[in-house]
């Protein structure tokens, strides 16, 4: 009888104990005096990247306006874009009337005018830049609208709940929304596309070096330069959302995302996300059980052309634990579907990877193939025919 699951069980002795949850925890007003939270601050939270534990978080759920940090989900959608193949970095991007238009910050894009997608990626991680948000917006999705229903389904598929956006930029706009937990998720999920840092990164460069419009780009994130690790991700300011950051760091192989919304000043929001991140690095350490793209095991299906399909973790998989906590025995499972219909497109999810602690999921990633899986040919499924006749 055929089993409706392929389960593939992989155990390893790691010594690592990666419950999201830890015992005896401080009680949150007196973690956020050692954590030397902004008073004000109305909303922060702190993850552990690759596990999506919550080390800290006040008032996470919070509706609030979210500001430029709107450009992690733009970010996010235009990564996609380029991993799919949709959209290439060195492609030229003619800008639009309206694009040139928008206000608040930008990059000074004039209409007529042809930028690169990489350099836009530049004007929007480093600058901020409006403009560049709605070029590229408009070159994927044929208008800012259409773009921002693509961002609203994404919020949709991330599975969170208190998230709306009404355009790319995260310009003041009604029922435009989110929360620091969304935030969080959204940037985990950017994260994926490691290149992002290649950018947000940048703490200065130059757009149209050597001409006469040469424009000098200053990340509005100074912690890049300030704190070390800190490789992104996104500020965000108005009036009425007040100092934003989303910020991500990463030290002996632990990425952790931090969070601040509604912060009086630069200085508050900087000291509370520095505040964050050093009790993240202080207190916790991960075990990284894979890397990002790792074979984790083969399959081979008959009426595939390939004869060898190879099967990866699309991300970073890590046990999390407190510094000098005891440790237990971790075990993986690897289950895959059995009945599969072809082609399988690189990044379609072919099973689920748990990790378990005893009988407690820790977390389930799942699993993809490394590159497209196509129909075999007529003259393949011959060739394979005629090898098994000569075996028997």
């Amino acid at each position: 009888m055929k089993k409706c699951i392929l389960i593939i069980s992989m155990i390893f002795s790691l010594f690592v104990l990666g419950l999201p949850v830890f015992a005896e925890e401080k009680p949150e007003d007196e973690k956020s005096e050692s954590l030397n939270l902004a008073p004000d601050a109305k909303s922060a939270i702190l993850i552990e990247r690759d596990t999506g534990t919550i080390l800290f978080d006040k008032n996470a759920h919070e509706v609030l306006p979210p500001a430029s940090m709107t450009k992690l989900m733009t970010l996010l959608l235009i990564m996609e874009a380029i991993d799919h193949g949709d959209l290439k970095k060195n492609e030229m991007i003619r800008v639009s009337e309206r694009a040139a238009s928008m206000g608040g910050s930008q990059i000074f894009l004039e209409a007529g005018e042809e930028m690169s997608v990489d350099d836009l990626l530049k004007g929007i991680a480093v600058a901020s830049g409006n403009d560049a948000s709605v070029a590229i917006a408009e070159r994927l999705a044929g208008s800012e609208e259409a773009f921002v229903k693509r961002m609203n389904e994404k919020v949709k598929e991330l599975g969170l709940k208190n998230t709306k956006f009404q355009n790319t930029t995260g310009l003041p706009s009604d029922d435009h929304y989110s929360t620091s937990y969304d935030m969080a998720m959204i940037a985990k999920e950017l994260l994926k596309y490691e290149d992002i840092t290649n950018y947000t990164s940048i703490y200065e460069d130059y757009l149209r070096k050597g001409k006469e419009n040469e424009f000098w780009l200053v990340n509005t994130n100074k912690l890049v330069k300030f704190y070390p690790g800190v490789d992104g991700l996104k500020t965000g300011y108005t009036n009425e959302a007040k100092y934003c950051l989303t910020a991500t760091a990463e030290k002996n192989d632990m990425r952790v995302i931090a969070v601040v919304m509604g912060a009086n000043t630069t200085k508050e929001r900087n000291a509370t996300i520095s505040s964050m991140l050093d009790f993240a690095f202080n207190q916790f350490e991960t075990q990284q059980l894979f890397e990002k793209d790792q074979v984790v095991s083969n399959l081979k299906l008959i009426k595939a052309e390939e004869d060898n399909i190879e099967i990866i973790v699309p991300e970073s998989v890590s046990t999390l634990h407190k510094k000098g906590e005891s440790t237990e025995e971790v075990t993986t499972e690897m289950k895959l579907k059995e009945k599969f219909t072809l082609p399988i497109n690189r990044g379609d999810e072919v099973g689920t990877l748990t990790v378990k602690n005893g009988n407690e999921i820790i977390s389930e990633i799942p699993l993809t193939v490394n590159n497209d899986v196509t129909q075999a040919s007529y003259f393949t499924l011959l060739k394979r025919t005629l090898q098994e006749m000569a075996k028997n």
